[in-house]
């Protein structure tokens, strides 16, 4: 074993000590003190209290899964899966946590010392959950790698990590989407709607659930997201290199080479996510959206040239390298695609179409989700392409691994729009006025376009992992039976082809109704408390937050079960039922599927939501007039779009795909 293999995980050691650091000087920033000290207490707290009782079912479900894993596929695989699952909860756990404290930090910087520090303090604690991701991911699959990845007959059992990953970032992005999204829409509804109370006022019972659940959904539950496609892409290669034939070698490349890349290009991204956040940092007193630019660019650029280094120093084809540009170059067009769909142009028009009224601005917002689709979908042909002709299934793969590489700094900016979004409700429900609201709404109104843009990327990455995993699927089961293929004039594999399409359907209108269900539970309590509570509205007594805290709780409990179960079970009983061609053909369907509908409703909901902030800034009559309330309810329909059901797609078909590569031998 090379001692290049030691350096993956020994720089995810480094990462994460940057990653204390940085939380460090987080927490050495001040506070502030009063009212807006005690708020974000409350919002930590519901926030902790909910990711400690959600991760005591999760580890029910994965003890379950353990069993059964040593039980048909050994102890190794169960050993990897165990890993997966802890490194995927824990990043999310210290991104929640850091989020917490930075929030009321953000707060008080706006309020003391201006935009620059507020925005440095809100980037920094979204770093820390970036840096979190890559680094836990390196470490833990590093640290599996030396163990299991020098020889392609044991390089099955990483699998397992993949597959832990993925089972947590279902729960935690299903659960944490339900949380955030059933409180979001009841604050929304009966604060700005009926009785026409400032989101964030806090006369609102909703508005600490609403604060919590932007934590447990966009950071924690995001998060996850990330972590399951970073490390599922890298994985995906690792496994398509150690089944490629003596053929394609010849023309590629060294195998121990091919299979270790992966880890060595992820490496180099995490000290590339470094770089970037540092940019972030020195260009923290220009226009926020600029610094953040300048820091994703250049952390782009700095990876594009460290990995033609990468692969000019090791024994493989100079080709490959075309296929990790792809991969690059790719996520960012579809990031500034996103970026112009929810932040561009159409979000003028879906707000000017509320001056005829909300059915206009539904008609709006559904058709551009839907025009949306287009150019991130071709750009995916384009890099399946290109990598394709450069490097096969393996190019693929890698093209994936180009695409997340960086994701420190990609997921350290996603993470900062929550922050930002905390730090203007702790603003609002502390009363610190109009000129350190204007600050945090000017960050915040940035964080929707970054969260995203977020979306956009994670969809984008997911789609290239999923398809890396589908290879390796493949090529696992044509190890065993040489005569496997998908065709589609097999009626099984289209039997499969509809069968994967159906599920991305279910698992999102299960997430609707769920958020729809909790939302009209926590619409209900807010009006019980406006009526009973007496001078709730006038603001002479204190709203009960911690019963709407437990409504959202409680029903993002039970309503993440059906989602998980339905992911992990599909492919196992399709695949011992009905084969493994009707299995390949319910991936490819499902990929399709999740890929056109996650899109579509991310780019719908993000319009939307910044269709309303237009508004609100005093366009088209401002606040409290009917154009208003109009986009209030595109953004309420737009809620479970973009955070509840939309992300749950990328992470569905990443679950359904994982566990298909894990059962390939026992098919």
């Amino acid at each position: 074993m090379s001692s290049s293999h030691f350096l993956p995980p020994l720089l995810g050691g480094v990462g994460l000590v940057v990653a204390w650091y940085i939380f460090q000087v987080v927490k050495k920033t001040p506070a502030g003190e009063g009212k807006i000290v005690e708020i974000a207490e409350q919002i930590h707290l519901g926030a902790m209290v909910f990711m400690r009782t959600e991760y005591k079912m999760l580890a029910i479900f994965a003890t379950v899964l353990f069993f059964l894993l040593l039980i048909s596929l050994g102890w190794n695989t169960a050993f990897c899966f165990v890993i997966g699952a802890g490194a995927s909860s824990l990043a999310g756990y210290i991104g929640m946590n850091t989020a917490t404290k930075a929030n009321v930090r953000t707060t008080n910087a706006a309020h003391t010392k201006g935009a620059a520090e507020a925005l440095t303090i809100a980037f920094f604690g979204g770093s820390i959950m970036g840096l979190a991701v890559a680094s836990l991911g390196l470490l833990g699959l590093g640290f599996l790698y030396l163990i299991y990845g020098g020889d392609p007959e044991t390089t099955h059992s990483i699998h397992g990590f993949a597959m832990g990953a993925s089972v947590v970032a279902l729960f935690s992005r299903v659960g944490g989407g339900i949380f955030t999204k059933s409180a979001d829409v009841g604050a929304d509804l009966v604060g700005k709607i009926e009785a026409g109370i400032p989101e964030d006022d806090p006369r609102n019972p909703g508005v600490i659930a609403d604060n919590v659940g932007d934590n447990v959904g966009d950071v924690a539950g995001m998060g996850s997201d990330i972590f399951e496609s970073y490390c599922g892409s890298m994985i995906a290669t690792i496994a398509i290199a150690s089944t490629l034939s003596a053929e394609a070698l010849l023309s590629m490349g060294n195998q121990a080479s091919l299979m270790f890349l992966p880890l060595a290009l992820a490496s180099g991204g995490l000290v590339c996510s470094i770089g970037g956040i540092y940019i972030v940092k020195q260009y923290s007193d220009k226009a926020p959206e600029e610094a953040l630019r300048f820091g994703t660019l250049g952390a782009a650029g700095m990876f594009m040239f460290l990995s033609m280094l990468i692969i000019a120093f090791t024994d493989i084809s100079f080709g490959i390298w075309a296929a990790v540009i792809a991969g690059a170059a790719g996520g960012i067009v579809i990031g500034l695609v996103t970026e112009y769909y929810t932040a561009g142009k159409p979000v003028e028009l879906i707000a000017k179409s509320g001056e005829t009224g909300p059915a206009t601005v539904m008609i709006s917002g559904l058709s551009v989700g839907m025009q949306s689709v287009v150019i991130p979908v071709l750009t995916i042909c384009a890099i399946i392409f290109v990598s394709n002709y450069f490097a096969g299934l393996y190019g693929v793969g890698i093209a994936a691994v180009g695409m997340l590489s960086t994701v420190g700094i990609t997921m350290a900016i996603d993470a900062y729009g929550p922050v930002a979004d905390n730090a203007g409700g702790i603003a609002e429900m502390g009363g610190l006025g109009k000129e350190t609201r204007k600050i945090t709404d000017s960050l915040d109104e940035l964080g929707n376009t970054t969260a995203a843009i977020g979306k956009g990327f994670a969809i984008g990455a997911a789609a290239l992992a999923a398809l890396a995993i589908i290879s390796a699927f493949i090529e696992t089961v044509s190890s065993h039976y040489p005569d496997f293929s998908l065709n589609l004039a097999s009626a099984d594999v289209l039997s499969g082809l509809f069968i994967g399409g159906v599920i991305p359907f279910i698992i999102a209108s299960i997430t609707m109704t769920a958020v729809g269900d909790a939302a009209f539970e926590m619409i209900k309590e807010i009006r019980r408390q406006f009526h009973e509570i007496s001078g709730l509205l006038e603001g002479t007594a204190e709203p009960d937050t911690a019963r709407c805290v437990d409504i959202a709780t409680q029903a993002a409990l039970k309503k993440m079960i059906l989602p998980g179960v339905i992911a992990v079970a599909a492919p196992v009983i399709v695949g011992f039922v009905l084969g493994p061609q009707v299995l390949g053909g319910m991936l490819a369907g499902a990929l399709l599927g999740c890929v056109l509908l996650a899109l579509m409703m991310a780019n719908a909901g993000g319009a939307w939501d910044n269709a309303k902030k237009y508004v609100e800034k005093g366009n088209l009559g401002g606040k409290g007039t009917d154009v208003h309330a109009a986009v209030v309810v595109g953004d309420t329909v737009g809620d479970p779009f973009k955070d509840t059901s939309g992300p749950s797609m990328n992470i569905l078909i990443n679950v359904m795909a994982i566990v298909s590569l894990v059962i390939a031998p026992l098919l």
